[in-house]
This record gives C-alpha cells, sequence and structure tokens, in this order.
C-alpha cells in the first residue's frame, strides 16, 4: 500500500481527487492549513479508514517536521494562497507572503521529504502550479509569479536528480481557470485596498467586467479534465514532467507564449 500525502488538500479540485482515490489500494495523509479546517475534513472522512486527517500549515517549521516521521512515497504540493492587485502598487508584504507560503515553505517542506526518497531511491512529488505560470493574467502578477517560480524550480529539481540515477519522479500540474472558488477570492481581495487607492481607479469597472466575463465564458465548471490529469500523474509509473488542462485554455497560453511573450 503506497502512502500519498497531499497539502492543502481542505476542498477544490484536491478533494475531488482523494474521493477517487479513497477506494484504491493507498494510504492517504490529508492535510490542511488551520485547525477549523481539520474538524471539518476529519468530519468529511471518518468514515475512511485508509484516510488521516493532519494539520500542516507549510510556513510553520514544526508543522513541517510532522512529515519526518512519516514514509511518504508520493507528496502532493497543493497548498497556496493567492493576492491580487497591480504589482505596481501593491504591498510588497503581500507579495512575499504570497512566495512564502507558495514557493519557500513547499519547497522547504519537499526537502524533509526528498531526504527520505533519496536514501530509498524511490517516491514521487507533484507540485501544482498553474498555467497562469505561462499566460500572466493582469492584476494576478503576484500569483501568476510564484506558479512561474514553482514550475521553474520543479522541473530543474527533475534535471538535477537525474545525476544522481534516483528513481524519485517530478511532475507539474498546470491547471487553467477551474470554477472552484479560488479565483474569485484572487479577483476580489484587491478590490480592498484598490477601491480606495489606485493608479487604475478609473478603470475599476473595466477591470471588474473583465474578470466576469472570464468567469462566466473561461471558468470551466467541470474538474474532471484536471483530476483526470492529476490522477494520471499518481498512478503512471512514470509520469511526464507536466501535465495541462483543460485543452483549449492550454492551447491559447502555449501560443501566447510561442507568438506573443
Amino acid at each position: 500500500m503506497k502512502t500519498i500525502l497531499f497539502t492543502g488538500a481542505r476542498s477544490g479540485i484536491i478533494s475531488g481527487v482523494i474521493d477517487k482515490l479513497k477506494r484504491k489500494k493507498y494510504e492517504i495523509y490529508v492535510t490542511v492549513h488551520t485547525d477549523t479546517q481539520l474538524e471539518v475534513v476529519k468530519e468529511k472522512y471518518k468514515k475512511d479508514k485508509n484516510i488521516h486527517c493532519m494539520k500542516i500549515d507549510v510556513t510553520e517549521k514544526q508543522d513541517r517536521e510532522k512529515l519526518l516521521y512519516l514514509d511518504i512515497d508520493i507528496l502532493v504540493c497543493n497548498g497556496a494562497v493567492g493576492y491580487g492587485g497591480s504589482i505596481s502598487e501593491m504591498d510588497m508584504k503581500l507579495v512575499r507572503q504570497n512566495f512564502e507560503v507558495n514557493v519557500f515553505s513547499n519547497f522547504e517542506l519537499v526537502q524533509i521529504v526528498l531526504e527520505k526518497m533519496i536514501e530509498k531511491n524511490k517516491g514521487k512529488i507533484i507540485f501544482m502550479s498553474s498555467l497562469a505560470a505561462i499566460y500572466p493574467i493582469p492584476f494576478l502578477g503576484s500569483y501568476s509569479a510564484t506558479k512561474a517560480s514553482i514550475s521553474a524550480l520543479a522541473l530543474t529539481l527533475r534535471k538535477e536528480l537525474k545525476y544522481l540515477h534516483s528513481k524519485i519522479e517530478i511532475a507539474v500540474i498546470e491547471p487553467g481557470l477551474y470554477h472552484t472558488g479560488f479565483n474569485q477570492v484572487m479577483f476580489q481581495n484587491k478590490y480592498e485596498w484598490m477601491d480606495i487607492d489606485s493608479y487604475f481607479s478609473m478603470c475599476m469597472d473595466k477591470i471588474r467586467r473583465k474578470e466576469k466575463l472570464l468567469e462566466k465564458y473561461v471558468e470551466k465548471k467541470s474538474l474532471h479534465s484536471i483530476e483526470k490529469r492529476i490522477l494520471e500523474s499518481i498512478k503512471e509509473k512514470h509520469p511526464c514532467s507536466i501535465y495541462r488542462a483543460p485543452f483549449l485554455q492550454t492551447v491559447f497560453a502555449k501560443t501566447y507564449q510561442i507568438f506573443f511573450e
């Protein structure tokens, strides 16, 4: 029975993946950010004997070190936050916090897990990035930058491990816009300060209209396509380096990257 641990597993895309895996031959650790969230997932999975729920705030050293006592075969790094706003005026405390959660703390946690994987010469680490890594969305620059960093660092790690002739697999998942509520939080939280004082005060209605169009016409309501990619990365013995979905958003992002950057 392989042991798989998910960070940031309270809800959204990863929640659906766990539901599809829980009847399979996996010992699953569901980890969340707060004690309140922990009570919610404990209630949700109370009948599932192969699911264990833990609080792991990736920014807390003592929480990260809980992984020292686990023998993890597959780590899925999903813990993330997103702050919106123009990088021209955004409080750098928010930018630093975005990087602290999404990048620095996640990779500190990865280093802990990797130590045991390197000793065993086996294991798999899956990083949740985003299509925003290759197609930055206006006023989500801080979040996009963290995802670009995750993809770059993860793919570099994949290449580095080859020098050890390692059997450890590294994969990156780059989802597009899916309707989980996460995007709405990022779209909305910038207005807490941009509505008060911003270089873009004359454009706020236009920005809101464009975001509503993204939500209505671009954001994918069904999570099936991205859940399928994540499940493939987990189940495949030798996963691809990058999995992307949905298809049309991926084509658009790659076209932008090739022809318009």
